[in-house]
């Protein structure tokens, strides 16, 4: 009896292992990466090759265009939520009030004596401004409230004007800016008001691409942020943005209030390619978090009758090198084994050639 039950656990013993190394053995073979070489994509059409390179021409040309890719890959990245918590004035409700700068424009009026009110007073680009009877007045770096008491103490000292009550408004915001770039629609450089946030920013982009020749906009937004600005311990950081959830009021937290310098970068949509035995080939935005090759299959509407489908390949750099894993899509799909499955990173190409039998 004992024996009996002996022989049967060293049965199925064996057959668990048996399946282990079954599996382990499938996995080698489902997904091989290989080395490049001439000989590597011998057997695809010439027109493919050619698309093959003008793709990774067309990511080249982007990765040297966009300046800022240099700057982000180096930076030091936070959440919103990280940054808020170190910085919990950025998501304040009431924000900071505006602090004026060099060629700022004011207009100041002192209703007690309307001869002294001034229009359009430029701020020199040394943050000064002139004042009738005072002479000039250092205002850089002052919010309108404290530069109308100012002016008033002044009066009062030179005994001009006792008890003035004095107004000061920004006509023209010129010392602050912020840069919005990539997918917006018109990106440029902005002046920064008191209070704006984000979403005032993007809107005086014009709004984020939905298409066109900056490209669809991405799900993720960042601001590279400039702390500690003209002193010894200046740097850049990265705040990681939700920009749909924002976009769409799922995610108010990203709102956050601007600073100046700030550049507010949407990427463009990440993309895979497929070329090839497909019923569409073409560009696909990675919509989700994560994508698999037999799902941008499936995206292309499938593989064509003459597609030789398990020599179907995915060409990718990583780091600077060019590495082609080969994938036998029958063995994931006549299994239904996902898990076999391989995930697709943005600028993949995915390469399906022609059966020759």
């Amino acid at each position: 009896m004992h024996l009996t039950v002996h022989f049967r656990r060293v049965f199925f013993c064996s057959l668990i292992l048996a399946l282990l190394v079954g599996c382990a053995t499938d996995n080698g073979q489902v997904v091989t990466v290989v080395t490049v070489t001439d000989e590597t994509l011998s057997d695809l059409k010439a027109e493919d090759l050619e698309q093959i390179e003008q793709i990774k021409k067309t990511s080249r040309t982007k990765e040297i265009d966009n300046g800022l890719g240099n700057v982000i890959e180096s930076t030091q990245h936070f959440s919103v939520a990280d940054y808020v918590r170190k910085h919990p004035e950025a998501a304040g409700q009431g924000g900071k009030d505006y602090m004026v700068g060099g060629y700022d424009v004011l207009n100041i009026v002192v209703y007690e004596e309307e001869d002294l009110s001034r229009k359009a007073v430029r701020v020199s680009a040394d943050g000064y401004i002139s004042f009738p009877l005072i002479g000039r007045l250092e205002v850089a770096g002052m919010t309108t409230d404290g530069i109308g008491l100012l002016i008033a103490r002044k009066l009062a000292h030179g005994q001009y004007l006792l008890d003035a009550h004095v107004s000061v408004l920004v006509a023209e915001y010129n010392s602050k800016k912020v840069l919005v770039l990539g997918a917006v629609n018109n990106p440029g450089s902005y002046s920064l008001r008191a209070q704006e946030k984000v979403l005032d920013g993007l809107s005086k982009a014009g709004g984020v691409e939905s298409d066109g020749d900056q490209g669809r906009a991405g799900k993720r937004g960042m601001i590279i942020r400039t702390e500690n600005a003209n002193t010894p311990q200046e740097r850049k950081i990265v705040i990681n943005l939700d920009l749909q959830g924002l976009l769409q009021g799922r995610d108010q937290v990203s709102n956050i209030f601007l600073v100046d310098q700030d550049v507010v970068y949407i990427p463009t949509a990440e993309h895979f390619f497929i070329i090839g035995e497909v019923k569409n080939p073409g560009s696909y935005q990675i919509i989700d978090d994560e994508i698999t090759l037999v799902e941008g299959i499936g995206m292309a509407g499938g593989f064509t009758p003459v597609a030789a489908r398990n020599k179907t390949r995915v060409i990718r750099v990583e780091d600077g090198v060019e590495k082609i894993f080969e994938i036998k899509v029958d063995a994931i799909t006549d299994a239904g084994r996902k898990n076999l499955d391989l995930t697709i990173l943005p600028n993949d190409v995915i390469v399906v050639p022609e059966s020759f039998f």
